[in-house]
Parts: C-alpha cells; structure tokens; sequence
C-alpha cells in the first residue's frame, strides 16, 4: 500500500474526504453571510443588490449549505431514510441538533436574500406571482432583526461543524474545545476568499470598492488569528499528555499528513497568501489574475485544513 492510500485508509476512520468537503461547504455559507451582512450594514453605500460581493454570497451561501447537506445525506448508509432526522429531533445528538441549525439557517438565508433581490425576483418573475412579492415585503419590516438573527445562525453554523468533529470523543485530537473556534475562523477565512473571487471575477465587482478593500482589510487579521488558534490548539494538546499529545505529534510530527499540514494547509493556504498580499505592487495586488490565484490558494487551504483535521485526528484513539 502506498503512503497515499496508508494515509486515506486506517483502521480507526470512520468519517472520509467527503465529510471533509462538507464541512468546508457549510463553513464557507457561513462565513460569506457574516462577511456579508457587515458589508451590507456597514460598508456599502446604495442599493446592495447591485454590489458584486452580495451577489456572489446570494449563489455562494445557499450553494454552500444545499450541496453540502446534499453530500452528507448521499453519503449516509440510508440515504432514502434521511427525512426521519428532519422531523424527529433528538436534543441529545449532535447531528440531530445541526439538522435543526441547518433548517432554520436556510429560511432565514432564503428570506433574507429575497428581500435584498426582491425587486429583481419580481422583474424576473414579470408580474406574476405577486403574492411573493407582498410577504417580502412584510417580512423586509423586520430586516434589522432577521440580519442579527442570521447573524447569531451563521455564527452557530460555522462553529458546529467543529463541535460535530469534538463530539467523537475517543480521538483526543478531535475531542478539543478549540477545534469550533479553530473552525469558525476558517470559515471567515474561506467566505471571504470566496466572496472575493465570484464576486470580482464573476460579478463584476471593482477591486478597489469599498466592500473589496474592507475584505482585504479584515483578511489578514482572520488569518493571522487562525494561525494563533492553530498554534494554541496543538499547543494545549502537547501539554495535555497521554494520547492527545501522541495525537498531536502524528499529526504534524512528520510523515504524509505532517507534510500536508505545514506545506499545504500553513505554507500555500496561510503564508503564501499573506506574503503575497503584503509584499505585491498595489498595481499587481488589484489585477484579476492576482485576485484568482491567492482567493485560490486560501480556499485551498482551508479545505486542505478541515481533511487534515479530519484524517489527522482520527489516527490516534484513547
């Protein structure tokens, strides 16, 4: 066997990739809603329905949280028999407390984008079914309160999917208290790298707006604090003892997935992009080209962290 196929395939995983791609789905819906919802309230001046970064978090965010939702039911052993956790909730289970989450998360989302496209959902609709047209408008009354609800659901979303992971509480490495935190940064840090790349390469949106350059700004900040979440993270697990720093060494100790951690997920998805960002011409840093390759290498990276948080922590059990 390969070290590839050692890495991927252990006696002691339970949850695989594509757990890992789901995770970074959702995180990524969460984090463009936050990232959104400041830019909306604080930085865009006008009509946000004609901002290219809005627009992109209105395909990005339900995206995110549907194929996402999508690929957890598709994976599950049956899959035909997933509309029983939407409707019976168990208040002790993780995931039938995220099902929950992830319901009410969606209809606040959908809610809230109809109001700030409601004009064009109207245009596009051409007069017809005006009743849509009538409970957006209801609902826009009570805007202010639904973004700060929104705002507390992508919050909350962002950090489940750290605490689905630190619900298995046989691998030490998983079972973490900063793995939410650890989580909900990098979810940050992916909305905003995605939100930057559909929302300059596909909408149209300036580079040098307002909304880009308060992203840009709020950017360095969020990484550089996922870099000190990281650090505390292995950190607490080192001096933990026992297996939780027999779970840390295996991880970044050495081997494949040491090599994807300081290579992959710190040196192309952390430090390259901040580099890039710090020391680029300001004529370099607003082309597009630049734009693509470092929002690329961010989402890269925060994928590459969420499987090597999944794989990784799996090695090593209690």
């Amino acid at each position: 066997m390969s070290a590839w196929e050692a890495a991927f395939n252990f006696d002691s995983l339970v949850w695989d990739w594509i757990i890992a791609i789901y995770l970074f789905l959702a995180g990524m819906s969460a984090g463009a809603v936050m990232i959104s919802l400041y830019l909306k309230r604080n930085v865009i001046e006008g009509d946000p329905a004609h901002n290219g970064i809005i627009k992109a978090m209105a395909i990005l965010a339900p995206f995110g949280i549907i194929v996402g939702l999508l690929i957890l039911v598709f994976h599950l052993t049956k899959p035909l028999a997933f509309w029983k956790i939407m409707i019976y909730f168990n208040p002790t289970s993780v995931m039938s407390m995220g099902v929950v989450l992830f319901q009410v998360y969606m209809v606040v989302l959908f809610a809230w984008i109809g109001i700030i496209f409601r004009k064009d959902i109207m245009g596009f609709l051409k007069g017809k079914f005006t009743f849509i047209d009538a409970i957006l408008l209801k609902i826009e009354k009570f805007e202010n309160a639904l973004e700060l609800f929104l705002g507390i659901l992508a919050i909350m979303l962002a950090a489940y999917t750290g605490f689905l992971l630190s619900a298995l509480q046989t691998y030490p490495m998983l079972n973490n208290p900063v793995l939410p935190i650890l989580f909900l940064f990098s979810s940050l840090s992916s909305g905003a790298a995605a939100c930057l790349l559909f929302g300059i390469l596909g909408f149209g949106e300036s580079s040098k707006s307002p909304a880009v350059s308060w992203i840009h700004n709020f950017e360095r900040p969020v990484v550089l604090f996922e870099l000190f979440v990281i650090i505390t993270f292995f950190t607490g697990l080192i001096f933990s003892g026992g297996q939780g720093e027999v779970a840390a060494w295996a991880a970044i100790g050495g081997g494949f997935w040491g090599t994807w951690f300081w290579v992959g997920v710190i040196g192309l998805g952390m430090i390259t992009p901040l580099a890039l960002n710090a020391f680029a011409p300001k004529e370099v840093s607003h082309s597009k080209g630049f734009i693509f390759v470092v929002t690329s290498l961010s989402l890269i990276g925060v994928l590459m962290l969420r499987t090597f948080v999944l794989y990784a922590g799996q090695m090593t059990v209690v």
